[in-house]
């Protein structure tokens, strides 16, 4: 199990995934509030809905500089990050998603799978040598 160098490094894995994830959950709210507020002609709720998508678009510009720097401490790909690179035969999803799997396993697991390299690793800083 590989292991990071630094608690800056882990920090950065843990905000991007935080991130990523509401930003999915963000984005779901917002869509189904903005659809029933019109269905109920709801002038203030628009409002909201409007706003938690502005915090949505948000959190992507937020997670999408995070993520270009959290890199898997093997392959040094951006896991977090969108990339086309070839996935390894035996990366798992979940709805669809290999980013949201990965971010999901560092925060309720503090582990997790390389979708590209498909080595695991832990969120602990690996100790030095002296």
């Amino acid at each position: 199990m590989h292991q990071f160098r630094s608690r800056s490094t882990i920090l950065r894995f843990k905000t991007a995934s935080l991130l990523l994830c509401s930003r999915y959950l963000l984005a779901s709210l917002a869509s189904v509030t903005f659809i029933y507020a019109v269905l109920q002609d709801d002038r203030k709720l628009t409002h909201v809905a409007i706003g938690m998508g502005i915090a949505a678009a948000l959190a992507t510009i937020f997670q999408w500089i995070l993520a270009a720097r959290a890199r898997c401490p093997l392959c040094l790909t951006p896991v977090l990050a969108s990339k086309d690179c070839a996935k390894h035969r035996r990366a798992r999803t979940f709805m669809g998603s290999h980013r949201l799997r990965v971010a999901l396993s560092i925060l309720f697991k503090n582990t997790f799978h390389c979708p590209y390299c498909s080595e695991k690793s832990a969120m602990t800083v690996r100790r030095r040598r002296r």
